[in-house]
This record gives C-alpha cells, structure tokens and sequence, in this order.
C-alpha cells in the first residue's frame, strides 16, 4: 500500500503564547504517573492508536516499555473522570536543548469530541514550561484526530516543518 500522510510539526517557545482551554471540567483531574507504570503506556498507546496507526511501538516487549517509561526524561500523566481513566500525555525532556517533546497525546474514544483535547493539551504545555523549557514541540500527521492540527494551533503553537511521507 502505499498511501501519502501529511506530518507537521508545531511549537511554542513560551508560556504566554499559550490559549489556554478555558473549559471547566467538573469531576476531572490530571495526574502525574509515579511511579512509573509501562502497562498504563501500553495500554493507552494501544486503545487510542488503534485508530490513528501507532505502530511503532506495538513490537516492543515488556522490557522495552519498562525501559522507556522509567527513563528519567520521559514523564507520563493521565486524566481521569473521577476514578476512570480518560486519556493521556508522554513528555520527553531533552535537557541538552532545554526542549521538551509532547511524544504522545491522546484521550479514549469515549471521551474524544467533548472539548478534552484542549485541556489536556493545555496541561501538556504548561508542565513543559514548568521545567523551564524554552521551547515545546510535537507533531501531528493526517492520520491522527481530525481535531489534533487544529487543537494544536488553537492553543498557541505554530507549524515550523511540514512533510509529506508514504507508507
């Protein structure tokens, strides 16, 4: 097969430039994984890409999620609806560029199209900015939520590269 994906990657240098969600979200919560949990990982890299192509991960074996997840640069947090999980975000700290990567993003598909994106991403940012990074990043493809491109620019991150790839 060989189909064309559309890939771009977004940034943002400072806490200010972020649109913040605005969205009160009664009975959710955001929390940090520690400690470190690879099924959590598994879990939410299986049940959320199985819809957007995540694959490069789907060959890993349990020492490998174990590997990366309890990286001292990779942090995971969830958000839960009272005590259900809703979704997740991975963010990677790349100390030598004082960056932080957005590496996964995502929500279940029982919570997607409710305004959740948003805060979840907004959360996502300003960890990152807590640690002092001077930039964030990340990058979305056409394969990913139909709402993720947007999500991205409607918080404050600006597209610096875009690519085409076939697969």
């Amino acid at each position: 097969m060989n189909k064309k994906i559309e890939r771009n990657y977004l940034e943002i240098k400072s806490i200010k430039e972020l649109n913040d969600s605005r969205i009160f979200l009664d009975g959710y919560s955001i929390q940090f994984v520690e400690p470190a949990d690879f099924q959590l990982n598994k879990f939410f890299y299986k049940s959320i890409g199985k819809n957007h192509q995540w694959v490069d991960r789907l060959v890993w074996n349990d020492k490998q999620w174990i590997e990366y997840t309890t990286n001292k640069n990779v942090k995971t947090y969830t958000i839960k609806k009272k005590d259900d999980f809703a979704g997740f975000f991975e963010l990677i700290f790349h100390e030598n560029q004082n960056e932080v990567e957005i590496a996964y993003l995502g929500l279940l598909e029982e919570y997607q199209n409710q305004k959740l994106g948003s805060y979840l991403l907004s959360s996502a940012i300003k960890e990152s900015f807590l640690k002092k990074a001077k930039r964030v990043w990340v990058h979305t493809c056409s394969l990913d939520h139909k709402n993720a491109l947007n999500n991205y620019i409607a918080r404050g991150m600006k597209i610096f590269k875009k690519e085409s790839i076939s697969i």
